[in-house]
């Protein structure tokens, strides 16, 4: 009888990793001047550009990884006052709405932030680069940081699991 448990137990886990997408190497990942914990699905990259949030210029860095064309990201930016977030989301949806040529769509994103102010999200359907993509994005703000946490992809290459891993592993600093 023991050695039929541990053929099964032996089966079992190699079919677990024969599952197992060995593209996907999910791993924590905090914000370095401001902080956040994601898992993002490879070695993120990180960079810092100003943006104008419609007539707001700030900072904002990017943390971000790439799988197959699929770009997974957290942006996140602190304001000079926290009366300027809502104003701040608002322009941040219409940018990437704007990015894509996009048109709202009913994908729901999932998790929550619980720990937030605010929250916006947004999924859309647009072209990009010649050819469809999928926007998913929640825009939240924490006091006076915004985060702009996001995926954007060919809508065929977005599973809900990656999606669910990524937005639900998400918490601001």
């Amino acid at each position: 009888m023991r050695q039929v448990f541990r053929s099964f137990f032996v089966a079992a886990f190699a079919l677990m990793l024969a599952a197992c997408s060995p593209k996907y190497n999910w791993r924590e990942t905090h914000g370095d001047k401001l902080p956040f914990t994601v898992l993002l699905p490879a070695k993120p990259s990180s960079f810092t550009r100003q943006i104008d949030l419609n007539g707001m210029p700030v900072s904002m860095t990017m943390t971000a990884a790439e799988i197959d064309g699929v770009t997974f990201a957290v942006g996140v930016a602190e304001l000079a006052d926290a009366a300027q977030t809502s104003k701040a989301l608002a322009s941040m949806r219409t940018a990437l709405l704007n990015n894509i040529g996009g048109s709202p769509s009913q994908t729901a994103i999932p998790g929550r932030v619980t720990d937030s102010n605010q929250i916006i999200d947004v999924a859309a359907t647009g072209v990009a680069r010649g050819q469809t993509m999928l926007l998913m994005a929640r825009l939240t703000a924490k006091d006076k940081r915004i985060y702009q946490v996001l995926i954007v992809g060919p809508e065929k290459a977005i599973s809900t699991e990656n999606a669910e891993t990524f937005f639900t592993s998400f918490k601001p600093g």
